[in-house]
């Protein structure tokens, strides 16, 4: 659900690399060592504690004093679909420039004081979440958060950063409209939720970026950076009591409430559609897909096991194994669940040669019937749950890592003690549950289609694009 970086910009690989080297130079490369090879597991009983400031903003905190480091991760209610329909990309573009200057800080003494700091900042925004993430050392820590404060609250958008974001997310969307995966997906979106923002590219388009203005940012950040849509997640080096005044000192300055624009639900996406883009290129890519369940569905997670089995295990997914290895149509093919706050959808990728794009369409709508008439096998699930359940630790083996399973976790309501429990979750998912949920998950005869390319032949007559 975040912001794909502008192709041609490499700017962030080399704040990277600066951080790292200003972490060696103020005498932490241990740190940053064991920072990658982490402290955390859910096996480690590590302990979440809620924080609550004294001005009511409420974080969850998971103290690691090993390493003097503090990683936070935050979010707003928001994202895309609070930009209006002739500023879309907005949100997107605000992404961009909360490092560019705030307060009596213009964007070169900004990046200046955060390198100085070593500390890093960067935003993402998605569908229907604007994000934030932070990283300081323990020992510059009140000089770092006060950067945090003056761009999240005193944001300058000055005329020559504006200008010189939007010139790298305008290269950044000319190579979108010539890359294949690209085109698909925004040609799927179009063709599943029709009028709903969710239709609509989080970059924007040439035409609303090109005429974004520094005032139009501000007015974005003024209706979604609100506390009352606030979520924040903390892991490292400080303890509640410390964190509880941060919060206030960073946080309490912003709206109580925000302005934001009711969204509705969007419809679920209805097939069978598809649409062809031509475009002259070797071989065409193809985007699938219909509607899926919301996080909150009680077969979600059954569901999640099915798409590992079906599309989403790589090599050991059945839609790899039929296009792939047995007919030798595809280098890759995948599929995926993506519960948005609104909708929920089941899609998947696949890209091949020209002349056999119809042909591997053919087989993954085969396949996919196939599951849901007859489902998985029992030594499928088996190895399913093995892999969900054995890798689920990997998502904790850094304090950034476990911040951002944190805010996932609140942003989806799934509860204190979700760590704990998900892979009960998965393990009490039998071989009934996964055939009945196929059966009422999985639509063949209803995916919408975008192809991309110049295909040969393809499955059904396409609309061209």
């Amino acid at each position: 659900m975040c912001a794909a970086r502008t192709p041609i910009d490499f700017t962030w690989i080399g704040r990277l690399t600066r951080t790292v080297a200003l972490w060696a130079k103020h005498g932490v490369l241990a740190i940053v060592l064991v920072a990658l090879t982490g402290a955390f597991s859910p096996s480690n009983a590590m302990k979440i504690q809620v924080v609550t400031s004294p001005g009511g903003i409420t974080a969850w905190l998971v103290e690691a004093h090993e390493v003097p480091l503090i990683a936070m991760r935050f979010a707003f209610e928001g994202g895309s679909v609070q930009d209006p329909v002739d500023q879309n990309g907005a949100a997107y573009f605000v992404s961009g420039m909360l490092d560019e200057g705030a307060g009596d800080l213009n964007s070169v003494a900004f990046q200046e004081r955060l390198e100085e700091t070593a500390a890093r900042m960067n935003y993402d925004a998605s569908r229907d979440v604007f994000m934030g993430n932070f990283q300081t050392l323990t020992k510059n820590a009140d000089e770092s958060f006060e950067l945090l404060r003056m761009a999240l609250n005193e944001p300058r958008f000055d005329d020559d950063a504006v200008e010189r974001i939007r010139q790298q997310i305008l290269a950044g969307l000319e190579f979108d409209s010539n890359d294949p995966e690209n085109v698909a997906a925004r040609e799927w979106y179009k063709l599943a939720f029709a009028d709903h923002p969710y239709s609509r590219a989080v970059k924007g388009t040439k035409e609303t970026v090109g005429a974004l203005g520094g005032s139009d940012l501000k007015t974005y950040t003024k209706r979604v950076f609100a506390r009352d849509t606030l979520k924040v997640a903390v892991v490292g080096d400080i303890d509640a009591k410390t964190l509880a005044k941060v919060l206030d000192d960073v946080f309490g300055g912003l709206p109580a409430t925000g302005d934001l624009t009711r969204v509705p639900e969007a419809k679920p996406p209805v097939g069978p559609q598809e649409k062809l883009v031509e475009m002259n290129i070797p071989q065409s890519v193809a985007q699938f897909g219909h509607s899926a369940f919301k996080r909150d569905d009680d077969d979600f997670i059954a569901s999640y096991v099915l798409n590992y089995i079906l599309g989403g295990g790589g090599f050991s997914s059945r839609l790899m194994e039929e296009v792939r290895e047995k007919r030798g149509l595809a280098y890759s093919v995948h599929s995926y669940l993506h519960p948005y706050e609104r909708a929920a959808i089941y899609a998947g990728n696949v890209a091949t040669k020209n002349e056999a794009i119809g042909t591997s369409l053919d087989v993954i709508r085969a396949e996919i019937a196939r599951m849901a008439e007859s489902g998985p096998s029992a030594e499928e699930l088996n190895k399913a749950k093995q892999y969900l359940t054995g890798s689920y630790g990997l998502r904790f083996d850094t304090n950034t890592k476990i911040a951002s399973q944190l805010i996932w976790i609140r942003l989806q309501s799934l509860g204190l003690d979700y760590v704990d429990k998900r892979n009960g979750l998965i393990e009490a998912v039998s071989l009934d549950d996964v055939k009945r949920v196929a059966k009422r998950l999985l639509k063949a005869d209803g995916l919408i289609v975008t192809i991309v390319g110049k295909p040969e032949s393809s499955t059904k007559k396409p609309a061209r694009g």
